[in-house]
């Protein structure tokens, strides 16, 4: 892989990691309702899952959809279906400690990263790190190298959208308050569904 084409997939991780997206808006999310170390497991979830992704898409699994375009459709529809049903989950979430609506809890490390393999978003990303920056010579390498550096880029730019929910815990001390803005972040996860929903239509 040349220097001009690692600092280009460099570019492209952050972007696709630090801009809005499930994941982000569930990390703002936790990190508002649960602080910053309860969500470490959930972010560093994340970051395996999507490596894991990545290399399987390297490894074989992209040349299926590939072959099989109604299946990749498919498996986005499933999992905006179920992101639909985590933007619910949030909207209905109290605090920790609330005898108002349900006692959540931050989402653990192996559920982050097996929800990297239904979120939409992450799929557009590892086939885009695929198709686009990964070299045919020594590909096998190149898969192990694209996979790593993803997760590297991926953790600390996600901590930006946790760490900024938790400088939110204060402002959110009242049971209205923080129900308001659960209700928030639910919407704004179904609204980052709209991008992935909308390019599926356009290729069928």
């Amino acid at each position: 892989m040349t220097a001009e084409l690692l600092i280009a997939f460099i570019v492209f991780a952050f972007v696709t990691s630090v801009t809005p997206g499930p994941n982000n808006m569930m990390l703002l999310a936790s990190g508002a309702n649960f602080g910053l170390r309860r969500t470490l497991p959930h972010m560093l979830g994340i970051s395996l899952g999507l490596m894991l992704l990545v290399l399987s898409v390297g490894l074989g699994l992209g040349q299926l959809f590939e072959q099989v375009p109604l299946l990749y459709n498919l498996l986005r529809y499933v999992g905006a279906a179920y992101l639909l049903y985590l933007a619910w989950k949030i909207a209905q979430a109290g605090a920790p400690d609330s005898r108002e609506g349900k006692r959540g809890k931050p989402f653990s490390f192996l559920q982050a990263a097996a929800f990297q393999w239904v979120n939409p978003k992450a799929w557009i990303m590892a086939i885009g790190a695929i198709t686009t920056y990964t070299p045919q010579d020594d590909f096998v390498i190149n898969v192990l190298c694209i996979a790593a550096l993803f997760a590297l880029v991926n953790c600390p730019t996600m901590s930006v959208w946790t760490l900024a929910g938790s400088l939110l815990r204060n402002w959110l001390d009242k049971p209205q308050v923080l129900r308001g803005f659960n209700i928030g972040m639910a919407l704004l996860l179904v609204a980052s569904l709209y991008p992935i929903m909308a390019d599926v239509k356009g290729a069928l």
